[in-house]
């Protein structure tokens, strides 16, 4: 890899794969380092890295952009993710995009693996890898578009009932793990490889989004769109889930049943389903309660 920025006119002079890597920062510490390093084993391909800096400190981010020759985009405000990679993405002539949340260590290869992935599916317009929690379990990153009954089901049944027939047909946990490339709903966020050509014809992120079920959105849109969302298990990263918001879980789990409700009542607004939107609604209010209590 000629280093982190390499040659932004959508090609090289090897394999004809340019790639910006846009990642999301706030306040990383040691993380978003270890990301770019990890990066720099994960593909041949020219890859140019490009820093949302979305925090209040900055050293750590002007250090990790030094050290990988990497770009730094500071808006002065935290826009929040999804807000975020669009910004970074804006004006990319890579054919390939990647998101990436500070926190992914990449395992060698796993960028290429994508890449191959998605050179193979011309309608792959998003991929994703296996994502591995720290202590080397499958997080279950390649979902099912949520149902307002299953969505909604899951999002109250699961911290109650982890093993509840929504929460399975929801995360598809059966296929995670196995060795062949599928289609899938959605996939998760926090490592997505995106054919620019996709992303932009369908308007990036939704940025009425601030945090969480911006890339259920995307993926949704996408396949909606004629597009395939592919799970792609060969290409394995780590994901430390949390590590920028554990200190501080209340306001996030909020974010995320507002985001969830969100979801949920645009897709099914159908005057017949009010009730399981009110439901549903109540559910989640609920289940955020809970877990902030």
């Amino acid at each position: 890899m000629e280093g982190l920025a390499g040659p932004v006119n959508g090609t090289d002079g090897a394999g004809g794969r340019a790639v910006q890597v846009v990642t999301i920062a706030y306040d990383p510490g040691p993380l978003l380092g270890r990301m770019a390093e990890t990066l720099e084993a994960a593909t041949s391909a020219d890859v140019r890295l490009t820093i949302v800096d979305n925090g209040r400190e900055h050293a750590d981010v002007d250090r990790v952009a030094a050290e990988h020759d990497a770009e730094v985009i500071r808006p002065g405000a935290n826009l929040g993710y999804g807000t975020g990679a669009n910004l970074g993405a804006r004006g990319g002539t890579e054919p390939w995009l990647v998101v990436v949340n500070q926190d992914v260590e990449w395992e060698p290869g796993s960028l290429d693996a994508l890449l191959e992935a998605g050179e193979a599916r011309p309608r792959a317009g998003s991929l994703g890898p296996t994502v591995l929690n720290l202590d080397g379990s499958v997080y279950a990153s390649a979902r099912a578009v949520p149902s307002l009954v299953v969505g909604g089901a899951h999002a109250v049944l699961a911290p109650v009932w982890p093993g509840n027939p929504f929460t399975a047909r929801y995360q598809q946990r059966s296929g995670l793990g196995a060795e062949t490339d599928r289609a899938v709903g959605w996939l998760s966020g926090s490592c997505l490889l995106l054919r620019r050509a996709a992303f932009d014809e369908v308007g990036g992120f939704d940025e009425g989004y601030f945090m969480f079920f911006e890339d259920t959105d995307l993926g949704d849109r996408l396949g909606r769109a004629g597009w395939e969302n592919v799970y792609v298990p060969a290409a394995r990263v780590v994901h430390d889930q949390g590590a920028s918001w554990r200190e501080r879980p209340a306001p996030m789990v909020r974010a995320h049943h507002r985001s969830a409700e969100r979801y949920l009542r645009g897709r099914y607004d159908a005057w017949w389903q009010l009730p399981l939107r009110v439901a549903v609604a109540g559910g989640l209010r609920a289940r955020a309660r809970l877990l902030t209590r």
